[in-house]
Protein backbone atom coordinates (compact mmCIF):
# COMPACT_ATOMS: atom_id res chain seq x y z
CA UNK A 1 0.00 0.00 0.00
CA UNK A 2 1.52 3.70 -0.61
CA UNK A 3 1.20 6.22 1.74
CA UNK A 4 1.75 10.14 2.32
CA UNK A 5 3.41 11.55 5.11
CA UNK A 6 2.95 15.25 6.08
CA UNK A 7 6.42 16.24 7.30
CA UNK A 8 7.70 19.60 9.41
CA UNK A 9 10.97 20.36 10.25
CA UNK A 10 14.07 22.91 11.25
CA UNK A 11 16.68 22.03 8.66
CA UNK A 12 19.15 24.49 11.07
CA UNK A 13 20.86 20.90 11.35
CA UNK A 14 20.93 18.78 8.02
CA UNK A 15 22.21 19.58 4.95
CA UNK A 16 18.99 19.49 3.22
CA UNK A 17 16.54 17.05 2.34
CA UNK A 18 17.80 14.47 -0.37
CA UNK A 19 20.19 11.92 0.94
CA UNK A 20 23.85 12.82 1.20
CA UNK A 21 26.88 10.35 1.14
CA UNK A 22 28.68 11.62 4.26
CA UNK A 23 26.39 14.53 5.65
CA UNK A 24 23.16 14.03 7.40
CA UNK A 25 19.92 14.77 6.00
CA UNK A 26 16.31 15.12 6.80
CA UNK A 27 15.26 12.14 4.40
CA UNK A 28 18.00 10.06 5.68
CA UNK A 29 17.02 10.51 9.19
CA UNK A 30 13.50 10.10 8.71
CA UNK A 31 13.85 6.69 6.26
CA UNK A 32 15.87 5.12 9.30
CA UNK A 33 13.18 5.87 11.80
CA UNK A 34 10.21 4.53 9.77
CA UNK A 35 12.18 1.68 8.93
CA UNK A 36 12.70 0.72 12.41
CA UNK A 37 9.27 1.52 13.19
CA UNK A 38 7.79 -1.05 10.42
CA UNK A 39 10.83 -3.33 10.80
CA UNK A 40 11.67 -3.14 6.96
CA UNK A 41 13.19 -1.17 4.89
CA UNK A 42 11.76 2.01 3.77
CA UNK A 43 12.64 4.28 0.86
CA UNK A 44 11.07 7.89 1.24
CA UNK A 45 10.76 10.01 -2.06
CA UNK A 46 9.71 13.51 -1.19
CA UNK A 47 7.51 16.56 -2.71
CA UNK A 48 10.75 18.44 -3.85
CA UNK A 49 14.49 18.72 -2.02
CA UNK A 50 14.95 21.53 0.17
CA UNK A 51 19.09 23.11 0.38
CA UNK A 52 21.26 23.19 3.28
CA UNK A 53 19.61 24.83 6.09
CA UNK A 54 16.08 25.52 4.80
CA UNK A 55 12.86 24.71 7.15
CA UNK A 56 9.80 23.16 6.00
CA UNK A 57 6.65 23.82 7.18
CA UNK A 58 5.11 21.01 5.07
CA UNK A 59 6.60 18.61 3.07
CA UNK A 60 4.62 15.38 1.73
CA UNK A 61 6.78 12.31 0.88
CA UNK A 62 5.37 8.90 -0.12
CA UNK A 63 6.38 5.06 0.75
CA UNK A 64 5.02 1.92 0.31
CA UNK A 65 4.59 -0.79 2.94
CA UNK A 66 2.08 -3.28 4.18
CA UNK A 67 -1.04 -2.05 5.87
CA UNK A 68 -0.77 0.11 8.47
CA UNK A 69 -3.76 -0.18 10.97
CA UNK A 70 -3.87 2.76 13.38
CA UNK A 71 -2.43 5.98 11.82
CA UNK A 72 -2.73 8.00 15.30
CA UNK A 73 -0.58 5.37 16.53
CA UNK A 74 1.83 5.26 14.22
CA UNK A 75 2.53 9.41 14.31
CA UNK A 76 2.80 9.22 17.89
CA UNK A 77 5.54 6.46 17.86
CA UNK A 78 7.45 8.18 14.96
CA UNK A 79 7.64 11.49 16.66
CA UNK A 80 8.76 9.56 19.69
CA UNK A 81 11.78 8.10 17.82
CA UNK A 82 12.54 11.58 15.44
CA UNK A 83 14.51 13.76 16.93
CA UNK A 84 13.02 17.21 18.24
CA UNK A 85 13.86 19.36 15.00
CA UNK A 86 11.91 16.92 12.82
CA UNK A 87 7.96 16.06 12.95
CA UNK A 88 5.32 13.55 11.34
CA UNK A 89 2.16 15.55 11.05
CA UNK A 90 -0.35 13.10 9.37
CA UNK A 91 -0.54 9.92 7.28
CA UNK A 92 -2.94 9.41 4.56
CA UNK A 93 -3.96 6.41 2.24
CA UNK A 94 -2.91 7.51 -1.37
CA UNK A 95 -3.80 5.64 -4.72
CA UNK A 96 -1.23 2.82 -5.64
CA UNK A 97 0.33 5.42 -8.13
CA UNK A 98 0.35 8.28 -6.33
CA UNK A 99 3.48 9.88 -6.82
CA UNK A 100 4.49 12.87 -3.80
CA UNK A 101 6.77 15.21 -5.83
CA UNK A 102 5.27 14.28 -9.96
CA UNK A 103 1.42 14.86 -8.56
CA UNK A 104 2.05 17.82 -6.34
CA UNK A 105 0.40 21.05 -8.67
CA UNK A 106 1.59 23.75 -6.85
CA UNK A 107 3.92 24.87 -4.15
CA UNK A 108 4.53 27.61 -1.94
CA UNK A 109 7.64 29.40 -0.25
CA UNK A 110 7.93 31.78 2.58
CA UNK A 111 11.28 34.03 2.89
CA UNK A 112 11.99 35.89 6.29
CA UNK A 113 13.41 38.81 6.86
CA UNK A 114 14.34 40.31 10.18
CA UNK A 115 14.35 44.59 10.45
CA UNK A 116 16.04 43.85 13.85
CA UNK A 117 18.36 42.03 16.03
CA UNK A 118 16.39 39.23 17.40
CA UNK A 119 17.89 36.14 19.27
CA UNK A 120 15.14 33.94 18.84
CA UNK A 121 14.68 34.67 15.30
CA UNK A 122 18.80 34.50 13.99
CA UNK A 123 18.09 30.57 12.87
CA UNK A 124 14.76 31.37 11.41
CA UNK A 125 15.03 34.63 9.34
CA UNK A 126 17.50 36.50 7.50
CA UNK A 127 18.52 40.19 9.91
CA UNK A 128 18.91 43.26 7.28
CA UNK A 129 19.69 46.97 9.02
CA UNK A 130 18.00 49.29 6.61
CA UNK A 131 14.37 48.38 4.88
CA UNK A 132 14.63 48.52 1.50
CA UNK A 133 11.44 49.92 -0.21
CA UNK A 134 9.22 47.27 -0.43
CA UNK A 135 6.71 49.10 -3.19
CA UNK A 136 9.23 48.73 -5.58
CA UNK A 137 10.00 45.32 -4.66
CA UNK A 138 6.47 44.09 -5.51
CA UNK A 139 6.56 46.11 -8.31
CA UNK A 140 9.42 43.90 -9.39
CA UNK A 141 7.56 40.96 -8.29
CA UNK A 142 4.68 41.37 -10.21
CA UNK A 143 6.74 41.03 -13.22
CA UNK A 144 7.46 37.06 -12.53
CA UNK A 145 4.07 36.68 -12.78
CA UNK A 146 4.19 36.85 -16.37
CA UNK A 147 7.35 35.02 -17.19
CA UNK A 148 8.39 31.66 -17.88
CA UNK A 149 12.14 30.61 -18.27
CA UNK A 150 13.90 30.82 -15.00
CA UNK A 151 17.25 30.39 -15.59
CA UNK A 152 18.68 33.44 -14.22
CA UNK A 153 17.68 32.20 -11.38
CA UNK A 154 18.63 28.48 -11.32
CA UNK A 155 21.50 26.88 -9.50
CA UNK A 156 24.41 26.65 -12.58
CA UNK A 157 25.10 22.87 -13.39
CA UNK A 158 21.34 22.09 -12.57
CA UNK A 159 20.60 18.83 -14.56
CA UNK A 160 16.95 19.66 -15.66
CA UNK A 161 15.06 19.27 -18.41
CA UNK A 162 13.71 22.73 -18.80
CA UNK A 163 14.04 26.11 -16.60
CA UNK A 164 10.23 26.93 -17.24
CA UNK A 165 7.79 27.97 -14.45
CA UNK A 166 4.47 28.88 -13.52
CA UNK A 167 4.57 31.46 -10.66
CA UNK A 168 0.90 32.18 -9.57
CA UNK A 169 1.89 34.02 -6.71
CA UNK A 170 4.68 36.74 -5.42
CA UNK A 171 4.57 39.34 -3.10
CA UNK A 172 5.94 41.28 0.12
CA UNK A 173 4.16 41.88 3.51
CA UNK A 174 5.46 43.52 5.96
CA UNK A 175 4.80 43.22 9.88
CA UNK A 176 6.01 46.01 12.58
CA UNK A 177 9.80 44.48 12.60
CA UNK A 178 10.03 42.05 9.73
CA UNK A 179 9.29 41.52 5.43
CA UNK A 180 7.69 38.43 4.26
CA UNK A 181 8.12 37.00 0.63
CA UNK A 182 5.27 34.58 -0.61
CA UNK A 183 5.69 32.95 -4.06
CA UNK A 184 4.23 30.21 -5.32
CA UNK A 185 4.07 28.07 -8.39
CA UNK A 186 3.64 24.66 -10.44
CA UNK A 187 7.88 24.23 -9.71
CA UNK A 188 10.63 25.58 -8.56
CA UNK A 189 14.50 25.54 -9.96
CA UNK A 190 17.36 24.55 -7.16
CA UNK A 191 18.33 27.98 -5.26
CA UNK A 192 15.53 29.93 -7.33
CA UNK A 193 13.68 31.69 -4.79
CA UNK A 194 17.17 32.90 -2.68
CA UNK A 195 18.16 34.14 -5.65
CA UNK A 196 14.80 35.94 -6.45
CA UNK A 197 14.99 37.24 -2.88
CA UNK A 198 18.38 38.49 -3.09
CA UNK A 199 17.77 40.10 -6.52
CA UNK A 200 14.25 41.68 -5.42
CA UNK A 201 16.31 43.39 -2.18
CA UNK A 202 18.96 44.78 -4.49
CA UNK A 203 15.89 46.23 -6.19
CA UNK A 204 14.62 47.30 -2.88
CA UNK A 205 18.16 49.08 -2.26
CA UNK A 206 18.35 50.77 -5.69
CA UNK A 207 21.04 48.53 -6.47
CA UNK A 208 18.92 47.21 -9.34
CA UNK A 209 16.33 48.86 -11.53
CA UNK A 210 12.98 47.44 -12.89
CA UNK A 211 14.65 48.20 -16.59
CA UNK A 212 17.47 46.07 -14.85
CA UNK A 213 15.64 43.33 -13.41
CA UNK A 214 13.16 43.12 -16.56
CA UNK A 215 16.91 42.68 -18.16
CA UNK A 216 17.90 40.09 -15.63
CA UNK A 217 14.99 37.84 -16.73
CA UNK A 218 15.66 37.76 -20.50
CA UNK A 219 19.01 37.44 -20.04
CA UNK A 220 18.85 33.45 -18.70
CA UNK A 221 22.29 34.23 -16.65
CA UNK A 222 22.52 33.54 -13.03
CA UNK A 223 25.39 36.07 -13.26
CA UNK A 224 23.04 39.06 -13.83
CA UNK A 225 21.18 38.31 -10.94
CA UNK A 226 21.57 39.07 -7.30
CA UNK A 227 23.57 37.20 -4.88
CA UNK A 228 21.29 34.21 -3.16
CA UNK A 229 19.57 35.14 0.28
CA UNK A 230 20.91 33.39 3.11
CA UNK A 231 19.03 29.47 3.77
CA UNK A 232 17.76 30.22 7.45
CA UNK A 233 15.23 32.54 6.32
CA UNK A 234 13.26 30.19 3.88
CA UNK A 235 10.44 27.95 4.41
CA UNK A 236 8.25 26.06 2.28
CA UNK A 237 5.43 26.30 3.54
CA UNK A 238 2.69 24.47 1.31
CA UNK A 239 2.38 21.36 -1.48
CA UNK A 240 -0.78 21.03 -2.65
CA UNK A 241 -2.25 17.80 -4.53
CA UNK A 242 -5.40 16.79 -6.36
CA UNK A 243 -7.67 15.70 -4.15
CA UNK A 244 -8.11 12.34 -6.36
CA UNK A 245 -5.14 11.03 -5.26
CA UNK A 246 -5.96 10.58 -1.91
CA UNK A 247 -8.30 7.57 -0.05
CA UNK A 248 -8.97 9.76 2.64
CA UNK A 249 -11.67 12.31 2.55
CA UNK A 250 -9.82 15.37 4.72
CA UNK A 251 -8.56 17.99 2.83
CA UNK A 252 -4.62 18.10 1.96
CA UNK A 253 -3.07 21.60 1.76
Amino acid sequence: MRYFIEIAYNGKNYFGWQRQPEQISVQQVLEETISTLLRKEIKLTGAGRTDTGVHAKQLFAHFDSDKIENFDEFIFRMNSFLPKDISIKNIFEVKEDAHARFDAVEREYEYVISLEKDPFLQDFAFQINNRPDMDLMNEAAKLLLNHKDFQCFSRSKTDVKTYNCTIVKAFWEATDNSLIFTIAADRFLRNMVRAIVGTLLDVGYGKTTLVDFKAILKSKSREEAGASAPAHGLYLTRVVYPESIFKRTEKKE
